[in-house]
């Protein structure tokens, strides 16, 4: 399970620290895809292969299923990371999840979120002011 929230810095080259605590469940290799609210998405392969098989299941006769199968599939890259720890994130995804500089690496379960610092600003604050209402929704979820 990944969790956790890690600033660092995406260089010149396109280079990313992983945070050394999401490396050894990420694995040597991972799949890396735009996510939702503009951040990127970050699966080990266990993962990408679950999500793969249900997306794999929507009926590609509903629009609204091959659209989101074609977004989601499209931006996705199979990353490796180098010995210091650097994931390079090429660059329709950086410029999707608009990485410039500072981002924030969070974990979320069973996915690596990757965010623009002041994307993930943004949306905390926000997601802040509605938490109390989104937890009464879950309830329903018996969490």
């Amino acid at each position: 399970m990944f969790m956790g929230e890690f600033q660092h810095s995406i260089d010149d080259k396109g280079r990313l620290i992983i945070p050394a605590k999401f490396r050894d469940g990420l694995g040597a290799s991972f799949v890396v895809t735009r996510g939702l609210d503009n951040c990127l998405f970050v699966y080990p392969r266990s993962e990408w292969e679950t999500i793969e098989s249900k997306l794999k299941s929507l009926p590609f006769t509903r629009a609204d299923a091959r659209a989101f199968s074609r977004f989601f599939f499209s931006g996705a890259t199979e990353c490796d990371l180098d010995k210091q720890g650097r994931a390079n994130i090429p660059n329709n995804l950086r410029e999707y999840a608009k990485l410039n500089r500072d981002c924030v690496v969070i974990g979320v379960s069973g996915r690596v979120e990757i965010w623009a610092k002041e994307v993930w600003e943004e949306y905390t604050l926000h997601a802040a002011d509605s938490f109390g209402e989104i937890a009464e929704k879950l309830v329903d979820l018996d969490l």
